[in-house]
């Protein structure tokens, strides 16, 4: 199997609307674009299915010593060889992709944030910079179109962070800003306890609102004459909008199960967006 292959499996398997939006660039692209997203895989899945924290600290630290020698030339993983192949034809800077792998640490020590600010940390790390490594993959011509991929990917984040609340709370995990929660009235005992109640609809309600906020906003930082290049990302945010908008109908539902569309619908949402962008 070659380091394509390798990638292109590791994409296809994971079912994530992000191979949806990939579906419809050109091989180069393609192939670029899916050897980023396998590596975000590998550090995410060390992080959400090693139950040890020490040995996932020591794969994310084999896997820093990976990218260096990615910017070395001596790459041993197959996600390291495609990604040596592609780093200098699109000038991907080494500095993002140890903000993606600080972000999964994060993780291992974090399971709690006090505010926005400190959340927003957290999902520039894991969400943001593969925003901008990707808007550097697709090419721009206005550098306004680096806020448009910052917001971008804070936007999707926060999304995942609304859908996955019961599957978080389940690892113990909250990624509500706990400030909020006391605003709203909503424990966090309740949360990992899956209690719904009228005041954590209000609480969804006032995230899926903030989250709609941003993909407005990254919306409106991206510039017309890169709107064509960029459509990988209008179709997560298609997709993803859609998704938020079906939770939106019962907010609760989260507590008990991940909200998901199928996959007739994002190629349907994938198609169109990319036919309109």
């Amino acid at each position: 199997m070659t380091p394509d292959q390798y990638c292109q499996e590791k994409a296809a398997k994971s079912g994530s609307s992000f191979y949806y939006s990939f579906l419809f660039l050109p091989p180069e692209q393609r192939r670029a674009i899916m050897a980023l997203y396998a590596f975000c895989r590998e550090v995410d899945d060390i992080v959400d299915e090693c139950s040890d924290p020490f040995v996932a600290k020591a794969k994310l630290d084999w896997w820093r010593q990976e990218i260096e020698s990615v910017f070395s030339g001596t790459p041993e993983h197959p996600v390291g060889r495609a990604l040596q192949r592609i780093v200098p034809e699109r000038d991907l800077p080494i500095e993002l992709f140890n903000e993606i792998m600080d972000g999964m640490e994060m993780d291992l020590t974090v399971a709690r944030y006090p505010d926005f600010k400190s959340l927003q940390l957290y999902c520039y790390r894991v969400a943001s910079a593969v925003g901008l490594l990707s808007a550097e993959i697709f090419g721009f011509s206005d550098r306004r179109t680096l806020d448009y991929a910052h917001d971008l990917g804070i936007a999707l984040q926060l999304t995942n962070i609304i859908r996955d609340i019961g599957e978080d709370a389940r690892r113990n995990r909250i990624y509500l800003p706990m400030d909020e929660m006391a605003e709203y009235g909503v424990a966090a005992s309740s949360i990992l306890n899956a209690q719904a109640s009228e005041n954590f609809e209000k609480l969804m309600a006032f995230q899926i609102d903030r989250a709609r906020s941003y993909y407005a906003k990254a919306l409106d930082a991206l510039p017309e004459q890169d709107r064509k290049s960029q459509r990988p990302g209008l179709v997560m945010a298609a997709i993803y909008a859609a998704l938020l908008d079906e939770i939106a109908k019962d907010p609760a539902s989260v507590l008990k199960c991940r909200t998901s569309l199928t996959p007739v619908r994002k190629i349907w949402i994938a198609w169109k967006t990319w036919q309109c962008a």
